[in-house]
């Protein structure tokens, strides 16, 4: 069938089963949006309109990993296309895999500085897994089919299709094709093997499952880690849940593998590295096989490398071959998906029993800490957590009451914390908390952040508005830059230079002008009274929580120093 290319762009996206996305309109894309109201495909894919392109990209990202389907976004050319950067960077090195789909100039008019021209291709080649700019219609749904072939597969990630407005006018011959066919349709299959991307999930080598196995039963002090990829790895989840309780060794985390283990389970000693737990860090130091399953052995997680886990063979499964020895050097590592590599290992495993080593590495457990009339934030989650049921999906921004939330909320599956672990992006947690609202209707949605983080994007309360979406933010607030001010307090002599966010707004005004309810707690059973009324608000709320200033994030580990060089405990 003869279709414009705009026509053939929502096509190919129902092909893929898309019904939601996200975006901003403008000039070079109109040709797509007025596809919505010609032909009818504002009944088939739901349009939520954001506050701002950076807010749409974070909403598709939180609504990917929330879901585990593909998030998709829109914007136009110019700074349109330059407001989705931070968001596609977010994704990227968290392996979110979202298509996002913007329009250029036309191409008689590229390369001429014309008005809101951007090489937006050149711009994100090192922040998506690929990127295309399409100047010919015919060849334009294979690279929309292929885009997001490219994001869900292997270790995922996102990808930008830029189109010149010309193109979006143009007519081709379009066939519907279904993703079962994709990579046996001649010239998709052709330009599947000719992509610079390997799409296949590497087969594990059995030689490398035995060899695991033998050092499995000569370890006596096993830890495990777990990271993102088993959380992205679709099914792994479950087979990683069975490897640790027939290996029945301690469990560390990174932040992006919360909830792939329970964080109420007898085997997990929480989070590894900067902030990670006593029990983690010295689990890290002590054990003499440390398996690490899907992480990147980050700065914040092996802050110091030559030191990590030095007592330690250490084995590294990862589906990215070039993560293998690129932070830590390994002693053995396994090529392959997260789920597999774990069906393997568990066909083979014998059950072990660690007692004496367990009972040394949870005996290392930090204290409790203190309740008395000041608001606390471990109080604050812990009731979250209560209230909740451990099931919300909680969505952060990035300092200490990220860090916080991971030590606190005891997240029990996988897409139930949305957090940017590798970029760090201030402003991620209200577009993520969108998207997984709006992916995820049933589930109670927790928007967990800073006064300084809030401020960044939080005209999105609009959107929250907009579309009646009863998130629930909780608003830290210290008044400061709360973990800048923490380094500044532990290493730069109290030398607080440009923290104090000493100036407005009164977030429970903010909340009341967008149309959301705003609360205010300035102790527990304030605080306790208000997540209540908003729970059975059923529409946004704010609750802005007034916090000591000089509140820590518990325990910390200075960058560059070994993981049990705490200067905080």
């Amino acid at each position: 069938m003869l279709m414009k290319g705009s026509q053939i762009v929502m096509e190919c996206l129902l092909e893929q089963g898309v019904d939601t996305v996200f975006g901003y309109p403008g000039g070079t894309i109109l040709n797509i949006y007025d596809e919505f109201e010609l032909h009818g495909y504002k009944d088939k894919i739901h349009h939520y309109l954001t506050s701002h392109e950076q807010g749409a990209s974070h909403a598709a990202d939180g609504y990917a990993r929330s879901t585990g389907k593909v998030g998709v976004c829109f914007a136009t050319s110019g700074p349109g296309a330059t407001n989705l950067v931070t968001g596609i960077a977010t994704a990227y090195y968290d392996s979110s895999p979202v298509v996002f789909i913007t329009c250029n100039v036309s191409e008689n008019l590229v390369g001429k500085d014309s008005f809101q021209e951007v090489d937006i291709t050149g711009i994100t080649m090192p922040i998506t897994k690929s990127n295309y700019l399409v100047k010919d219609v015919t060849k334009l749904a294979d690279i929309i089919r292929e885009a997001f072939a490219v994001a869900r597969s292997g270790r995922p990630g996102p990808v930008l299709v830029d189109i010149v407005k010309n193109v979006t006018a143009e007519e081709a011959e379009y066939t519907y094709l279904p993703v079962s066919e994709h990579a046996s349709h001649g010239r998709l299959a052709e330009m599947l093997r000719r992509s610079n991307r390997d799409l296949a999930n590497p087969d594990p080598d059995m030689g490398d499952i035995d060899r695991l196995l033998e050092l499995i039963e000569q370890s006596e002090r096993p830890l495990v880690l777990v990271g993102g990829g088993v959380i992205r790895s679709k099914g792994a989840v479950p087979q990683f849940r069975k490897f640790i309780e027939t290996l029945d060794a301690p469990v560390a985390s990174t932040i992006m593998g919360g909830g792939a283990c329970p964080g109420n389970h007898p085997l997990f000693t929480g989070m590894v590295g900067m902030h990670g737990s006593h029990a983690s860090n010295m689990a890290t130091s002590s054990c003499d096989l440390l398996i690490a399953i899907g992480c990147r052995f980050s700065d914040r997680v092996a802050t110091d490398p030559p030191s990590f886990a030095k007592n330690a063979k250490i084995v590294h499964i990862d589906i990215d071959r070039a993560e293998i020895d690129k932070n830590v050097q390994t002693y053995h590592h396994i090529i392959g998906d997260a789920r597999r590599v774990l069906e393997l290992l568990n066909e083979r495993l014998p059950r072990h029993s660690y007692k004496s080593w367990k009972e040394w590495v949870f005996s290392q457990r930090e204290v409790p800490l203190k309740k008395d009339n000041i608001l606390h934030a471990h109080e604050i989650l812990e009731t979250v957590s209560e209230l909740t049921n451990n099931d919300a999906i909680i969505a952060t921004d990035v300092g200490q009451h990220q860090m916080w939330s991971c030590q606190y909320y005891h997240f029990t599956r996988p897409g139930q914390l949305l957090t940017s672990g590798g970029f760090g992006t201030m402003g991620f947690g209200l577009g993520a908390a969108m998207g997984a609202k709006v992916g995820n209707p049933d589930k109670v949605v927790v928007h967990c952040t800073g006064d300084g983080c809030f401020r960044m994007n939080c005209h999105e309360l609009a959107t929250v508005e907009h579309y009646h979406l009863p998130i629930i933010t909780i608003i830290f607030d210290n008044r400061t830059l709360g973990m800048v001010r923490q380094w500044q307090n532990l290493i730069y002599n109290k030398r607080f230079s440009q923290t104090d966010l000493d100036r407005g707004p009164d977030f429970v005004k903010l909340a009341e002008a967008y149309g959301l309810k705003g609360f205010r707690a300035a102790n527990q059973k304030e605080f306790e009274e208000a997540f209540k009324q908003a729970l059975a608000a059923g529409c946004g709320c704010v609750i802005d929580c007034m916090i000591d200033i000089d509140a820590m994030v518990h325990p910390m580990v200075s960058a560059g120093t070994p993981v049990t060089d705490f200067i905080l405990h």
